[in-house]
């Protein structure tokens, strides 16, 4: 699609924008502008294509069929425009930058592969940018992030995705609970305590899981009436004694006062994939991926799910 004539990359960002939160209030928001402003632009949008991107009433906002099909060649317009953007940086001698998507800054995988691609490629800015999965979707599909981890389960077609690690699961119990001394824990008990789960909004799939992992085990878990948007917020309701929390192995060291005991009969383990656009062939990009394969076969944690806690 070529850019009519008039049409800014900014009024192809606000649109993008708006399709993603279809609300103008929150869309103009996360713009920083006013909503009269992002309304003002996406109108002149569509002016400038001649056809209506957006239905617009008081209380809904949805995407016209135009709309749907422009928000997929916007998205692509603006991916290539950071990457000549990033490219242009790269010629004039700046530090090339990677932007990677992570779910919590608990989970010690991600760190740890980072950590060998800052030494293959010391004057590499690397920046960690919290968010859910479906939202790393999103962004790695726009351009706004370079490679991103959580379960690959779901991931669009234009997604590609490295099984690295199955992460042990276990659950996390304050000091003196009574299972807190044991060498594992059943998974039928949990049906007998609070469950815990995550902020929905933060981390779908894994809350999916744990359900999926109770309901095999033949119960439908007594939720926890809060929620939580931190993995640390949740060992802080453990340790006041207020519910249980299913977490990987991969994150226990960085929960102090509780205590993890591994999940058996079944034995569960969560999934963890290196996200990236497909059609990203980037060497930073080739970089994170390939760390992660050399880690997971140093640290044996496709085949030995002990070693997932070393």
């Amino acid at each position: 699609m070529d850019l009519a004539a008039g049409m800014e990359l900014r009024q192809l960002r606000y649109f993008v924008t708006l399709a993603e939160e279809l609300h103008f209030g929150r869309a103009a928001e996360r713009e920083h502008i006013v909503q009269s402003a992002l309304s003002q632009q996406v109108q002149r949008l569509e002016r400038e294509l001649g056809v209506r991107l957006v239905e617009r009433s008081t209380h809904h906002v949805a995407l016209t069929a135009a709309g749907v099909v422009f928000l997929v060649e916007a998205r692509q317009i603006l991916a290539h425009a950071d990457r000549a953007a990033a490219a242009a940086r790269r010629a004039v001698g700046a530090d090339a930058a990677l932007r990677v998507g992570i779910i919590d800054s608990s989970y010690d995988s991600m760190p740890q592969i980072l950590h060998q691609v800052q030494a293959r490629y010391p004057g590499l800015v690397i920046h960690q940018v919290e968010a859910s999965v479906p939202e790393q979707y999103r962004q790695l599909a726009d351009g706004r992030l370079d490679v991103g981890i959580g379960r690959a389960a779901l991931a669009p077609p234009q997604i590609a995705s490295l099984l690295f690690r199955q992460d042990p699961l276990g659950v996390l119990v304050p000091p003196g609970h009574r299972f807190a001394g044991q060498d594992g824990v059943p998974v039928a008990v949990l049906a007998e305590e609070p469950l815990l789960l995550a902020e929905e909004a933060q981390a779908p799939e894994f809350n999916q899981f744990t359900v999926e992992m109770c309901r095999a085990a033949g119960f439908t878990p007594a939720v926890y009436g809060g929620t939580v948007e931190s993995i640390r917020a949740a060992a802080d309701l453990v340790a006041a004694g207020r519910c249980l929390y299913c977490v990987p192995s991969s994150c226990i060291a960085a929960l102090p006062g509780t205590i993890w005991r591994p999940l058996t009969d079944p034995a569960s383990s969560y999934p963890w994939s290196v996200l990236w656009r497909a059609a990203d062939d980037s060497g930073h990009v080739r970089a994170v991926v390939s760390c992660a394969q050399a880690m997971s076969q140093r640290l044996g944690w496709l085949t030995d799910p002990a070693a997932a806690t070393t």
